[in-house]
């Protein structure tokens, strides 16, 4: 691509792009895993396309929440809306490095930063009154009643392992920073922003924001910003090269391509796995329901590839 018809991609990196298995799950592991990915990336900008990168964070948003459990005695808790800030600074930073050093080996000369990012949720959304994302650790019955009865929190018996916390996960409306983000676009600034599906905030009737203790779908938060930023692809990088229909069962189909029709049908039809691929077929209609071009979805290793149409799943209107 020449620099006038240079594309703008947001890639929506998954679970995988800093957890490769749990035995390796140290910070220096999850920055090895970035490298991996970045490398990718790199490949991706080199080819001629604008990149904003978004980025999941379960396990680590877990282990925040851990670590201001056990340190209770003696420090204040973290409340979710901060430990998203946690995630997003620190991912961002394993991103930029990694992303600054493949730069540096290849000679591209691009700026990078990280946006720390709100994203807004309706306060009335009926998510609030039916809490159901389990988070945090694993606890007996009792500690649960406990934490139930003195900080106010929901919870559930989780199938069969224990005992845990449960929050509401609304639908994201709208990423505050948007306007930002397509400014360092604008600039030439390779933009890593979203973390997590962005941190929850609310509006009140005078514009003000404030934090929610909610968790938000980062397939979702990344599609919402795809679509306000005005994308030409959104890129969903997960742990397989393509979807499938009877993923991992008798008869399994790999998919090359979607149409939005095909995709409806084969959701309703229970062909992807909640909390897995569910979510980001919802993800990638909604996109292409709502003017985006194409989506994309594959792993890591195979971006480049997947944008030379030699791999991954294309999803068209």
């Amino acid at each position: 691509m020449t620099e006038a018809k240079r594309k703008l991609a947001v890639v929506a990196v998954g679970g995988n792009s800093l957890i490769k298995d749990s035995s390796r799950q140290g910070l220096p592991d999850q920055y090895a895993a970035a490298v991996e990915s970045m490398v990718h990336v790199a490949g991706m900008i080199e080819a001629g396309w604008d990149v904003v990168l978004t980025h999941g964070g379960g396990p680590q948003v877990g282990w925040i929440l851990r670590r201001s459990e056990l340190a209770q005695h003696e420090l204040h808790p973290v409340s979710l809306d901060y430990v998203l800030a946690d995630l997003q600074g620190a991912a961002g930073y394993m991103f930029q490095r990694a992303l600054h050093n493949e730069f540096l080996k290849r000679g591209i000369q691009r700026p990078i930063a990280t946006v720390i990012t709100q994203t807004l949720v309706d306060r009335n959304d009926p998510a609030f009154q039916h809490p159901s994302k389990p988070i945090g650790s694993f606890m007996d019955e009792a500690a649960a009643r406990e934490h139930e009865q003195r900080d106010g929190w929901s919870v559930m018996e989780d199938a069969g392992r224990g005992w845990r916390r449960v929050i509401a996960s609304p639908i994201p409306q709208r990423i505050v920073e948007a306007e930002a983000i397509r400014r360092f676009i604008d600039t030439g600034v390779v933009v890593i922003c979203t973390g997590g599906g962005g941190i929850p905030v609310v509006e009140d009737e005078s514009g003000a924001l404030q934090g929610v203790e909610v968790v938000l779908d980062k397939d979702y938060g990344a599609m919402i910003l795809a679509s306000s930023i005005q994308a030409d692809l959104f890129l969903i990088s997960t742990a397989v090269e393509k979807v499938a229909l009877n993923y991992n069962k008798p008869g399994q189909q790999w998919l090359d391509s979607l149409s939005l029709a095909e995709a409806k049908r084969y959701l309703a039809e229970g062909h992807f796995a909640k909390g897995s691929m569910e979510p980001k077929i919802r993800a990638c209609i909604y996109f292409l329901e709502h003017g985006g071009k194409q989506a994309l979805i594959t792993n890591p290793e195979n971006l480049e590839n997947a944008l030379l149409g030699r791999t991954g799943t294309r999803l068209i209107p």
